[in-house]
């Protein structure tokens, strides 16, 4: 330091033992400078940024690094670092404040995001969307899109959706106060192609050939009839072998044709086996019984070819009710607005159904010859027939087989009785009080009477569902 001038004092004195050298002396004499903004500095050289620290000072072998400066220590200004001495060795008396120079404020050590005095924000819980279909129909659309797809009008929609399980309750889920009105926006939303629709087939003349068809047992009993009454020994049994032969195969022409006829693949094979044996025991089944019971058969029994007679001939108007029953069913689809409804009115056409023929069928075994036994075996074959139609057969088949194995068993136990075994001769005793207390008549009676009755009573849940009726 000269003689006579003031020492440095303050911030900018130099620290540093020993004289100063000339470079100092013109340094401290020289203006003081400001620095720069630190938005305006320039770039950085490789050397300032490899392996360097946040504080700008190498730390030595065995020391830490000092901890980064804290924002208030970055705003005070600071003066360019000095440049080395001739000697290549870095000045290390720059002033405190400087790029380069330790902050005395920060000590080594402590938390770097405390020592900025910031923290990281915490991150803000996006709220989740809540899950749901705005749109449910769509999702069942897509679910049942082939049944949508080949559906012809909306009650078949609405068919297939009751027989899946289908409920006024399930359709509510889905915004709707029952299922046909669930149907009918199924029908409309989902696409079908642009073709043109072909144009309606002109009926044909031998469409309504369901009518003859129908009319045909009852002309084939009536013939056989004829040809009995005037036929005596020989001819007498191959008139009714014959006139047998003609009504199976009228029988059979009128079930594949209108009303009575089933859906593909929907007849029980066994089902026009047990027919036939119901039909044979109302001819011949009342006089087998009373010679089996006397001890015999001691030759040819009794025949009672006129309850047949009638129940051919009630094949025509059971054929109509079993149309009315079907349209008005289908009918009854388009009107109601619930499925409690539908089966509450579906039920009553069933009955009045069933009544109605049951009427026409008194009426004509009146002309030929009335039989309880009859009667019932009439509505028990319509009952069966109906469901057959409707998409029941098993159950109808089962009915006629439960009726028919009955008839059967009446006879072979009083058979059976006759086992010289000890037990085996009460097992007539049934038959036998039934038959002295209401006459031969009554077996077949209280047999197809209670198989009738059953059968009504399940026909009535079945075929009062919209599923029963899906197809024409």
């Amino acid at each position: 330091m000269p003689e006579g001038d003031t020492p440095m004092r303050g911030s900018a004195a130099p620290t540093s033992p020993g004289a100063w050298d000339a470079r100092s002396e013109a340094l401290l004499g020289a203006p003081a400078l400001t620095p720069p903004a630190a938005d305006t500095l320039g770039p950085h050289t490789a050397e300032d940024t490899v392996d360097t620290p946040a504080s700008g000072i190498t730390p030595a072998p065995g020391e830490t690094a000092p901890a980064p400066p804290r924002d208030t220590d970055r705003e005070a200004p600071t003066a360019p670092a000095p440049a080395p001495d001739a000697d290549g060795a870095p000045d290390t008396d720059a002033a405190p404040g400087t790029d380069g120079a330790p902050d005395t404020d920060a000590a080594p050590g402590t938390d770097r995001e405390a020592v900025a005095g910031t923290t990281p924000p915490a991150p803000v819980p996006v709220a989740r969307p809540r899950r749901g279909n705005a749109d449910p129909v769509k999702v069942l659309m897509h679910r049942h899109r082939e049944l949508c797809e080949r559906a012809v009008d909306p009650l078949e929609i609405a068919a297939g959706l009751e027989a899946q399980g289908f409920t006024d309750r399930t359709a509510a889920r889905f915004r709707h106060r029952d299922v046909f009105s669930l149907a009918e926006e199924l029908y409309a939303r989902v696409p079908r192609g642009s073709a043109p629709a072909a144009p309606p087939v002109p009926a044909a003349p031998g469409t309504d050939a369901w009518v003859l068809a129908a009319l045909a047992p009852g002309a084939a009993a009536a013939l056989t009839g004829i040809g009995l009454t005037f036929t005596h020994g020989p001819v007498r049994t191959a008139v009714g072998a014959a006139g047998a032969l003609l009504l199976t195969g009228a029988l059979l022409l009128a079930v594949r044709r209108g009303p009575f006829r089933a859906p593909d693949g929907g007849t029980v094979p066994a089902a026009r086996l047990w027919t036939l044996w119901l039909l044979a025991y109302a001819v011949c089944g009342d006089g087998l019984l009373t010679q089996v019971l006397s001890g015999g058969p001691d030759g040819p029994w009794d025949l009672t070819p006129g309850p047949l007679l009638g129940l051919a001939l009630a094949v025509a108007p059971a054929a109509w009710c079993a149309r009315l029953f079907a349209h008005r069913a289908r009918r009854r689809i388009a009107d109601s607005r619930g499925l409690a409804d539908f089966a509450a009115s579906a039920q009553a056409l069933l009955l009045g159904t069933v009544t109605l023929q049951l009427l026409a069928l008194t009426v004509l075994l009146g002309l030929t010859a009335f039989s309880p036994g009859a009667l019932a075996l009439g509505a028990l074959l319509l009952l069966a027939r109906l469901l057959t139609v409707h998409g029941f057969p098993e159950t109808a088949a089962a009915a006629l087989a439960a009726a028919g194995a009955a008839e059967a068993l009446a006879l072979a136990s009083v058979l059976a009785a006759r086992v010289p075994v000890p037990g085996f001769d009460g097992l007539a005793a049934p038959v036998r009080a039934v038959v002295d207390t209401w006459g031969p008549g009554a077996v077949p009676t209280l047999v197809c009477g209670a198989t009738a009755l059953g059968l009504l009573a399940h026909a009535t849940g079945a075929l009062s569902r919209a599923s029963a009726h899906a197809t024409p």
